[in-house]
């Protein structure tokens, strides 16, 4: 199965895995659901992957990414943990920046 990988521009480190299709990339993006696009901000294409089950990848499962993309038409990945306890500090203490 091949896929797009977005970076969005929301939150570092968040990735966005959309089916590849044949269409423009721009109009496969519009037709996200506005929810999708609040929480992931502007995307900028990153790459182009051919997920199979006997691949891995870096930072998630691959099945659970292939499932996704077959059930839900997208795939998102958070930050690591590292990236989100940062963003949690930040609510508790305003001075501390990335």
């Amino acid at each position: 199965m091949r896929c797009v990988v977005f970076r969005c521009a929301k939150k570092s480190e968040m990735y966005l895995y959309l089916p590849y299709a044949e269409e423009d990339l721009d109009v496969l993006v519009e037709q996200l659901d506005e929810d999708l696009k609040k929480i992931t901000g502007r995307l900028t294409k990153v790459m182009e992957l051919k997920l199979s089950p006997k691949k891995k990848l870096a930072r998630v499962d691959v099945g659970e990414v292939i499932s996704a993309l077959q059930k839900k038409g997208f795939y998102l990945q958070s930050p690591p943990h590292e990236i989100l306890r940062k963003d949690v500090s930040m609510l508790h203490n305003p001075s501390d920046t990335f």
